[in-house]
């Protein structure tokens, strides 16, 4: 696989991941149906996308992006959709997490390019 899919599995992965994070809450500890189906299914495929992104992009890489920016978009849908507070460290907390994965991909040698 080349270092473009590979990106765009992770991608996916994350989204993935997002939906089902996102109907945890929903799910009522999983006695509600639906909503517990849709945290299965979203994290059924961000677990198979991660996976098929590790054939490229090393791990520690892959998995530094994938919770970084699922952090920070779960906590952007919570600020959003759920009525949660975001105060400004949190915020800083957040910019720092979305730095550090800009500077991963962009300046170290780890990351698969």
């Amino acid at each position: 696989m080349n270092v473009s899919t590979a990106w765009v599995y992770l991608v996916i992965a994350i989204v993935a991941e997002v939906i089902g994070t996102s109907f945890l809450k929903a799910s009522a500890g999983f006695t509600k149906p639906l909503p517990s189906l849709m945290v299965a299914l979203g994290y059924g495929a961000a677990f198979y996308c991660l996976s098929l992104t590790l054939t490229t992009i090393p791990m520690g890489v892959a998995y530094a992006v994938w919770s970084g920016v699922g952090v920070t978009l779960i906590a952007a849908i919570g600020w959003l959709f759920l009525g949660q507070k975001l105060d400004a460290a949190a915020i800083a907390g957040m910019g720092l997490i979305v730095a550090g994965v800009v500077v991963l991909n962009l300046f170290s040698k780890a990351a698969a390019h």
